[in-house]
Order: structure tokens, then sequence, then C-alpha cells
């Protein structure tokens, strides 16, 4: 802690944020798509870009939006009706036959394993209501994520509008999302999966697209393919090893496969993830109040060269005590906050935390009882 001791500065405030601004890092390595981008996936530090804010169509990893928002209607046991408009969907699919119905989760696999369009329309329908009711919802999650450059105008990727496009970035921003989500996190990085078929006495077996995942490179954790004639091969993929989990997003990337190895083994063999700061009491506050008293929840990583390891920043911001503070059950939950400074830009402001003398409250309140038993039973009461 002595590079915190020597770098912390005590500020009163009463403001409190919570964000994180990636910083770039570029890693020598050499990509055949368009635009490309790796990113760090806990801290979402970029560590390898190549046009990566570049509009361009995006195809079938469109689809990673249809599965979250599919995953979050909290309708995966539902049981969907197949519309004939479903059926009809050019393109990769599952051979679903109008009339029949298959559960919701279901068609969730058959989107992401076998980039199904039939799947992708009934899923929207379902969800959305019409095609037009869940591409509202698709730019509507895409502007809570902080997709700027993205518009969805359909639930596959297909050439069928002119107004349907991301970026690497983006994309790698949606990834980002999804992966928080454990039901995607199983759905992308399944292998093989099998679903009853109502038309036929065999199940439907469905092996996922995703060559990185089932045969090509052992720390694949998922990801999604896609192909157009106008958009070319796009890609996205995760992939973890050690403490370091990635994801790399290719747009028109002839050699996607190689590109995306490529990438995670620059980073693999180039960057590590460093304690920042650790969970528990942060020492070396002097205001007497807060001595000894204020503590991180988590600790925090970032990923970082060898090289790097010496440019994180640490400021403290605590609010001023109150008065009423004496008795601590009056206290905010929240007291400061620990803004993380690398290469002296902010990445990360963590919620900083009071530890309450639980022995010492347990007995204070314990007083109080006593003292309030006392004066019932020295009531006298008239009846």
């Amino acid at each position: 802690m002595k590079w915190f001791r020597r770098l912390m500065a005590m500020v009163l405030a009463t403001a409190l944020m919570v964000m994180n601004i990636p910083q770039k890092a570029e890693a020598s390595v050499s990509v055949s798509a368009r635009s490309a981008i790796l990113m760090e996936q806990d801290s979402g530090r970029i560590l390898y870009q190549k046009d990566a804010n570049e509009v361009r169509r995006i195809a079938s990893i469109t689809k990673i939006m249809t599965a979250i928002l599919a995953i979050e209607s909290g309708k995966m046991d539902d049981m969907v009706k197949v519309s004939e408009r479903a059926v009809r969907a050019e393109g990769s699919s599952i051979y679903l036959k109008a009339g029949e119905k298959i559960k919701l989760e279901d068609l969730v696999y058959g989107l992401m394993l076998r980039s199904g369009n039939d799947s992708a329309v009934a899923i929207a329908e379902h969800v959305g209501g019409s095609l037009e009711g869940f591409g509202f919802l698709m730019n509507k999650k895409a502007e809570e994520i902080g997709m700027k450059n993205t518009h969805f105008a359909n639930p596959h990727g297909l050439d069928d509008h002119e107004d349907h496009y991301s970026t690497a970035y983006d994309m790698a921003l949606l990834t980002r999302y999804a992966m928080n989500n454990e039901t995607y996190q199983k759905i992308a990085g399944t292998k093989v999966h099998r679903a009853p078929n109502p038309n036929e006495s065999w199940d439907r077996v469905w092996k996922n697209k995703n060559r990185l995942l089932t045969e090509l490179y052992e720390y694949c954790t998922g990801g999604k393919t896609g192909y157009t004639k106008r958009a070319k091969r796009t890609l996205v993929t995760t992939a973890s090893k050690g403490s370091l989990n990635l994801i790399a997003v290719t747009l028109n990337g002839p050699d996607d496969w190689n590109d995306h190895i490529n990438m995670y083994e620059t980073a693999f063999k180039t960057y590590e993830i460093v304690e920042v700061l650790p969970e528990g009491i942060i020492d070396d506050i002097d205001e007497e109040y807060y001595k000894g008293k204020v503590y991180l929840k988590h600790p925090y990583h970032y990923p970082v060269l060898k090289e790097e390891k010496d440019k994180f920043k640490i400021n403290i911001e605590l609010q001023k005590p109150e008065t009423e503070w004496k008795d601590s059950r009056t206290m905010p939950e929240v007291i400061g906050q620990a803004t993380v400074y690398f290469e002296d830009q902010p990445v990360k402001k963590l919620p900083l935390y009071y530890k309450h003398d639980k022995a010492k409250e347990d007995k204070s309140l314990l007083e109080y009882f006593k003292g309030l038993f006392t004066s019932i039973a020295g009531v006298k009461i008239n009846g």
C-alpha cells in the first residue's frame, strides 16, 4: 500500500458517481477485418482496435441483441406459436413449421447456435408483439447500453433494411452487457443443444456454428457468427484464460477465425490483471472520525502491460461528518468514493462504506431498552 499512501488525497465532498471510462492500449497485432476491437470484459478497457467506430452492416451478430431481450423478457418457459411470417424468413433456418409450438428457450438456442432467421422472427413476434414492436425494444436497449452508433431494423441482421447497422465498439459493448447474464453465457457457450420436435419422432439437434468454440480455440467461451452478401463475414467471440476475460469483434473479416485467435493470443501473452484496490479497510485515512472505519466491499482489478503497473493514482472523497451521525444509525450507507486514475484519466469510481462497531451499537440498543422497560415498570396504572 506504499503507492496508495503516496498518491492518495483526502477531499471532503458529497457527490458520488460510479463510472467507467476504459483507456485504449494498442496491442501489436494485425487483422484482416475492416473493423475490429478487443475489449477486456470486466473493466471495459480496449486492448486493440481498428476502425472500431466505423458504421457497418453487421449481419447475424444482430442476434445477440435478440437473444438478450428474449432472456430478459422473463418468458423463456413460454410456448411460442410459430407464424407464417417466421417460416418465410430467408437465409439460415432451424426449419420451423407454421402453427407449431416451441419453447422460447429452445428458440433462443436455435437463434444463437444455428443462426435461425425463422427463430429470430418467432422470438420478435412473441416478445415484442410484432417485428416493429421488437425493433423498438432493440433500439431502446441499445440506447441504455450506450451503443451510440447503432440502429436495429430487424431481429436477424438480413440485408432487408438500409438503416440496420452498428460498429465493432458498439457490438463489444452489447456483448459485455450480455455476458453479465448467466443464461446468455450458458446459451452462447453451448456446443450442442437438443430440442423436442413435435413433427418428428426424433429431437432437433443443433451444433454451434462458432468454430472457435467447438474446435479451433480452447479458451473460447461463446459468441455469434454472421454473414450476408453486403456485410460479409462478421464475428463476435469471447475467451477466458486465467483472470483475463476478453471480447473480440470483427466486421467484414475474411479471415475472422484467425483474426480472433491472434488478438486473443497477443493479449494473453502481454496483459495481466492487477489488483488496484483490495477489499476491506482502507489504511492511512487520517481523518479521526473515519480512521480505520472506511472500507471497500469488493476489490478492483484492471488489465495492464507489465510496464503500466505504476500508472495508477487513487483519490479519496469522503462526506463531511454531520452532527447527527453521533447515532451511527442515522449515517448514510455510502459515505464517499474512491476514484481510480490510470494514466491520469479516471477509469472507475467505487463507493466507500463505513464500518460500524456492532458490539457498541448492540450495547447501546440494549441499554435503551433496559431504560424503557424500567420506566414502564415504574408507571402506576389506576383502574
